[in-house]
């Protein structure tokens, strides 16, 4: 007993290669934008957690009558320093362990600054490196 009916067709491998076409091309357009976005977001994560840093530095100035110094670094924001002066400290001055940079290098400080500055607080960017463009920019407070 045969029947008129039409068994399912599947895809054709035409009707396959076109539509993988489609989703190639919108890949293509989409994917740098997206991309793109996440090294900004990045680099507004790290701004942030500079200045978070530099008000728990300006904290500890305050308590201290001082800015840590480059041997002491960032670690005199969470634990006692041993120096001179050390019963004035009243931290800790963040309230979490300071976390590396988006791009998991380890935020730079040095007292005195360069250029006339206080202090350098700055992350190397994507690269890691000193300079740079872009994602790979430095970050400096």
């Amino acid at each position: 007993m045969t029947t008129d009916r039409c068994a399912p067709r599947g895809f054709t491998l035409l009707e396959l290669l076109i539509v993988m076409a489609i989703i190639g091309l919108l890949a293509a357009y989409v994917g740098p934008r997206y991309f793109g976005q996440l090294g900004a977001s990045e680099q507004k994560v790290a701004r942030a957690q500079i200045e978070a840093v530099a008000r728990a530095l300006d904290t500890y100035r305050l308590d201290m009558g001082r800015l840590p110094s480059t041997a002491e670094g960032l670690g005199a924001l969470s634990r006692r320093p041993g120096s001179a002066g050390a019963a004035r400290w009243n931290g800790p001055y963040l309230s979490k362990p300071l976390p590396p940079d988006p791009w998991g290098n380890a935020y730079g400080y040095r007292q005195p600054g360069t250029q006339g500055r206080e202090m350098d607080l700055y992350s190397l960017g994507s690269d890691g490196r000193p300079g740079g463009s872009g994602a790979a920019a430095d970050i400096h407070h």
